[in-house]
């Protein structure tokens, strides 16, 4: 069940890349590197889950880089589907800024008020403006 939830989201991945290279490149780029960073610790869980199922590490490698390999496929019929359907685009971006919003408001949020005190408030704040500045250096390169 891990696996096919798996495949279908980085399915939806490479939808989200492609959507956000046909809005231009920049947008391409600032979308894979948010894609690169939540999917860096996800697929890390994953291997975990998989291993602690009782997988051995072999085959819990592969299943996983299987299942992550559905993100090609879904660029693929995305960069064909979005690129007939110009006017779905914009659409295919709110649904990613979407599910980037729910992560980070559910998954991230509440992490983050586990860690009481200054150092921990300026550390987090620090992060999140380095967050923004990388977009806003990114979205220079825009013509």
């Amino acid at each position: 069940m891990l696996l096919v939830g798996d495949a279908f989201h980085n399915f939806t991945d490479g939808v989200i890349i492609t959507a956000g290279f046909l809005t231009s490149v920049p947008v391409g780029v600032v979308t894979s590197l948010s894609v690169i960073a939540h999917e860096i610790p996800q697929e890390a869980g994953d291997f975990g889950i998989l291993l602690h199922s009782g997988y051995p590490k072999r085959k819990a490698l592969l299943m996983n880089t299987l299942s992550s390999l559905s993100t090609i496929p879904g660029a693929i019929i995305a960069y064909y589907a979005l690129g007939a359907i110009h006017t779905a685009v914009p659409y295919a971006m709110a649904l990613s800024a979407a599910s980037f919003l729910y992560i980070s408001l559910a998954d991230l949020t509440p992490e983050l008020h586990h860690e009481i005190g200054l150092r921990s408030a300026i550390r987090q704040l620090l992060l999140m403006l380095a967050g923004v500045a990388t977009i806003i250096i990114l979205l220079q390169f825009h013509p």
